[in-house]
């Protein structure tokens, strides 16, 4: 059978979890299990070091195992906190401080409900983790917790005077890890599982069931056919005891608290069994029973709580793994729709940086990057758009963008300058007018919404818009519907509308300039465009660019930005923003008479200049050739022409900046 790629990306974890319970079963050194871990889940979570701390018998200390790219060791040392106290999860994507790992996930590991062990995945990049990957690293913990458990039994076993007995309960373990370990579903071989444990706990039936918060039980499994009735909800009368087990010694002379299903001891009864031995455990957030029938009266005491636990450990990691592979999968779909939608931008963004005009699409920052990503999504659906931000950071451009990237790309694109017309005009333009509409109406003219049918109506500093035009628009949001000045008849609004605004429009609501419904239904999906002060990195790029189209357009290019000239660009305030770095250095092409553009032709306003001490120039500068870099492919001599610099400048930032090498791909 052929199989997809998307076959392929969900098989691949699976089969990592097939791998790691395969290697479970095989050993149980500590150092080997979890390097058996941390293979698999660096192909389930990418991460840059993984680290194990397991506290010893007297709590005093911590046994520490770690893996990672550059190192692997084991150190035993005092634990400067109570690993106990760690019970809860976390998450963590901004680590502070100026150690090497700036992101982190971690689990407790816990046997029978206590923690006595940390599983921590690293990594160097902040942001690097999601909440899916919390939980896998969580499923991770519980599959560590059931193999250490193995090696705690193994260690029981070779001290104490019962070892021989211990060393068939080990080996039956692995036989029941092996039974599990290469199925999803424990269902499946669920009668395989009691036949297994058997040899642990003698039974004649077995159940796995889920319990719900409310305290019902669901039948999900049994080892036959012995009690169909029960292969439904059980309610029982009471909740589960806090020790979590329950015993029945006999069911001919002990009272059950169960409601449903009504006569619930005659029907065991009837089926021949007379005592019951249940468990409770965790997978994950779901809690697991297991009960083991008898049909011997006080079949089971307080002794077998243990084993039966120890089944139980090995059954709801068969659960676990369900649901880890259920979650890895989740995680690859987000993982594929993410890389299908960095890959529609990839395609959009190159089609459209070869463009002139207003339509270009510049810029590398992840700043930048997040507001095409959240474009390229909302571009899919005829969703109204609010582009918000200060005056010349791209809105426009961000309109255009979202107009190619959907389905009415074909159709017109029309943009109105809500604050360059006066009240009367606005109406007049946005709408249209009939013949006579009013004086020096001489013939109908239809408006801009009417123009862009079948497009996208950009309506550019909406906040600008009087109320009275407002509520006539807030009908074609609405009912999709319009009337031209003057007239009577209803047209329809097949447009897409996409408007921005340099203003706080929450407090034009407030102070009553903005309709509060009005901003509602354009607030469907805002994307906020940052200054260009708050993303260094596109402002040498965007200068290339504009410095190529205005070389076309005077027919005379200048030969390209000073040193000088390329700091004192990025330690500029830029209060204009994009527009007025497009002005700046159209005036200082002219200046410059087809020379390099030194600092005295841009006339920047000298008080607007950031001072090296107020900003990090090597930050920008690092950040910007590191961009150039990745590019042009790390072609060096490609990255010295686009950055304006000589082979051997270039190789001297290449080594104060450690970038001499490309970064290598995870994988």
């Amino acid at each position: 059978m052929h199989m997809t790629t998307s076959d392929a990306r969900h098989a691949q974890p699976l089969e990592a979890f097939h791998d790691l319970l395969r290697a479970l079963a095989s050993t149980l050194e500590v150092g080997e299990i979890f390097q058996h871990l941390t293979r698999v889940a660096e192909r389930i979570v990418p991460h840059d070091e993984a680290n194990l701390a397991l506290l010893t018998e007297d709590g005093a200390q911590f046994r520490e195992y770690v893996t990672g790219r550059d190192e692997q060791r084991t150190t035993c040392r005092t634990s400067p906190y109570p690993l106990r106290d760690l019970v809860e999860p976390q998450l963590i994507n901004d680590i502070p401080g100026n150690g090497p790992f700036r992101a982190g996930i971690s689990a407790p590991v816990r046997i029978e409900d206590q923690a006595f062990g940390v599983l921590a995945l690293l990594a160097h990049r902040p942001g690097h983790y999601s909440p899916d990957d919390l939980s896998v690293v969580k499923w991770l913990a519980d599959y560590l917790a059931v193999a250490l458990s193995h090696h705690r039994l193994a260690e029981s076993a070779r001290q104490a005077a019962v070892e021989r007995e211990q060393i068939s309960t080990i080996e039956t373990s692995m036989e029941l890890l092996r039974a599990i370990s290469g199925v999803l579903d424990i269902r499946t071989v669920f009668p395989q599982v009691s036949e297994i444990a058997n040899k642990m706990l003698a039974h004649d039936f077995l159940t796995l069931s889920f319990h719900d918060r409310d305290g019902t039980i669901l039948v999900e499994a049994a080892s036959g056919d012995d009690l169909p009735e029960l292969r439904r909800i059980v309610k029982p009368g009471r909740s589960h005891p806090p020790e979590r087990f329950l015993i029945v010694d006999d069911f001919a002379i002990t009272t059950v608290a169960v409601i449903e299903p009504e006569g619930f001891q005659q029907i065991v009864l009837a089926a021949g069994f007379r005592s019951l031995l249940t468990v409770q455990a965790s997978a994950g957030a779901q809690e697991v029973g297991l009960g083991f029938w008898s049909k011997k009266p006080s079949a089971f005491t307080q002794r077998d709580v243990r084993v039966a636990r120890r089944i139980a450990d090995h059954v709801t990691l068969a659960v676990s793994h369900e649901q880890l592979a259920t979650a890895a999968r989740s995680v690859a779909e987000t993982q594929a729709r993410a890389e299908r939608l960095e890959s529609r931008v990839h395609a959009l963004t190159s089609e459209l940086s070869r463009q002139s005009g207003p339509g270009r699409v510049i810029g590398h920052s992840e700043a930048w990057l997040e507001v095409l990503r959240k474009a390229t999504q909302v571009a899919a659906t005829d969703t109204t758009v609010l582009l918000t931000g200060e005056s010349g950071t791209g809105k426009e451009v961000v309109a255009r963008y979202i107009h190619r990237a959907s389905a009415r790309a074909s159709g017109p694109f029309v943009a109105l300058n809500c604050a360059a017309l006066p009240e009367q005009l606005l109406e007049s333009e946005l709408f249209g007018y009939e013949r006579g509409a009013f004086t020096g109406a001489q013939q109908a003219k239809p408006g801009q919404i009417e123009l862009a049918a079948g497009g996208v109506l950009f309506l550019d500093e909406v906040a600008e818009m009087s109320l009275s035009a407002q509520a006539k628009f807030l009908r074609v949001l609405q009912e999709r519907e319009f009337q031209r000045l003057g007239g009577t008849r209803r047209l329809t609004a097949n447009v897409r509308v996409v408007a921005a605004s340099n203003r706080d429009l929450r407090q034009a609501v407030s102070r009553g300039d903005f309709r509060e419904d009005l901003y509602y239904r354009l607030q469907v999906f805002d994307i906020r465009l940052a200054p260009l002060r708050e993303r260094p990195s596109d402002i040498l790029p965007l200068s290339d660019a504009f410095l190529q189209s205005i070389g076309q357009a005077f027919g005379r290019p200048p030969a390209g930005l000073t040193h000088d000239a390329r700091d004192a660009l990025l330690r500029y305030h830029w209060p204009g923003n994009v527009r007025e770095l497009h002005n700046v250095l159209e005036r200082a092409a002219i200046l410059c008479q087809g020379g390099l553009i030194a600092p005295q032709h841009l006339m920047l306003d000298a008080q607007r200049i950031v001072s090296e001490s107020q900003t990090d120039l090597n930050v920008v500068e690092r950040a910007t050739i590191s961009q150039v870099l990745n590019e042009v492919g790390w072609n060096k001599s490609l990255a010295a022409r686009r950055l304006g610099l000589t082979r051997t400048q270039l190789y001297v930032r290449l080594r104060k900046y450690s970038l001499e090498r490309a970064p290598q791909k995870p994988g």
